[in-house]
């Protein structure tokens, strides 16, 4: 697992994406980060990323997780981020790679249910318990076939039956940061971005406003 591929693709003088600072912490931890940041790149999509081995395996999920468990979501594995990336939130420039804008959409701990976490990942078969602040309960990442360029890069994330699961629409109920209570527009707008590419990322006005009084009306406790 290495930083390398990340930091090619990036110009840290034009970027304030973080390089990669923190050190990797004990490997025998079974608590570790999860962070969902939903990015407005070229397209909109979410990265889906779990701490393991100093460094957060990532994963693009172009609709976003899903709390059915008869709805698999394509999950295109990426090159490891580090760390400190679980709390950026901000603006990518243009012309850089990932330009666009990007919110801490969840973040919590996951919990390996597979008993060896490298081979479950080598077999492509990797359960998880996520206890974020949006969502919850048991997951499993299994990989696809794939074609191409794209084999062995192609998974699928799906949510297990347990008293988490459901058929609401949680991206579009929850369209906020759970770190800022921010929009990407309103990231984007604050950040110099390109709000109206930014902007598509966002559900519609009515779901916004109430998204934003259940926020305002009561907080949800988790784990940072």
């Amino acid at each position: 697992m290495s930083l390398a591929k990340y930091r090619e693709k990036r110009d840290f003088k034009s970027t304030s994406e973080p390089a990669g600072a923190v050190k990797a912490r004990n490997a025998g931890k079974r608590e570790l980060t999860f962070v969902v940041q939903k990015h407005r790149a070229t397209q909109l999509h979410y990265d889906f990323r779990l701490e393991f081995g100093g460094v957060l395996l990532s994963w693009a999920v172009p609709k976003g997780p899903c709390l059915d468990p008869s709805v698999k979501r394509l999950a295109m594995q990426v090159e490891d981020h580090p760390i400190d990336y679980a709390s950026f939130e901000g603006v990518i420039p243009e012309g850089q790679y990932g330009g666009g804008t990007v919110m801490v959409w969840d973040r919590g701990i996951w919990i390996a249910e597979s008993e060896d976490v490298e081979v479950a990942l080598k077999k492509g078969d990797l359960k998880f318990t996520l206890e974020g602040e949006k969502l919850h309960g048991s997951w499993v990442l299994v990989r696809t076939r794939g074609f191409g360029s794209k084999a062995g890069k192609s998974w699928l994330l799906i949510k297990h039956r347990d008293r988490f699961a459901s058929t609401s629409e949680i991206t579009v109920q929850e369209p906020r940061s759970v770190v800022s209570n921010r929009l990407l527009s309103e990231i984007a707008s604050e950040g110099g971005g390109d709000v109206a590419k930014a902007s598509t990322g966002d559900p519609p006005a009515r779901t916004r406003r109430k998204s934003k009084l259940k926020s305002t009306t009561g907080k949800r406790g988790g784990p940072r």
